[in-house]
């Protein structure tokens, strides 16, 4: 039974599916984080690009 338990514990099966769980989540934090901080910035990009297409395609609103 503890030779069971042992091997039971020394198993790495599944492992990597909880490895790349936990580097998918810290990227979505990561993510996060960085728009967050550049949200202000973003903003004024997307405003300027938007204004250049409706420009360029002679649209109004």
């Amino acid at each position: 039974m503890l030779k069971k338990f042992v091997a039971f514990l020394s198993r790495e099966d599944g492992a990597s599916a909880v490895e790349y769980g936990l580097i998918v989540g810290l990227v979505a934090i990561a993510a996060v984080v960085v728009l967050l901080a550049m949200g202000g910035d973003l903003t004024t990009l997307f405003t300027q690009v938007q204004e250049a297409l409706q420009s360029a395609t002679g649209g109004g609103s």
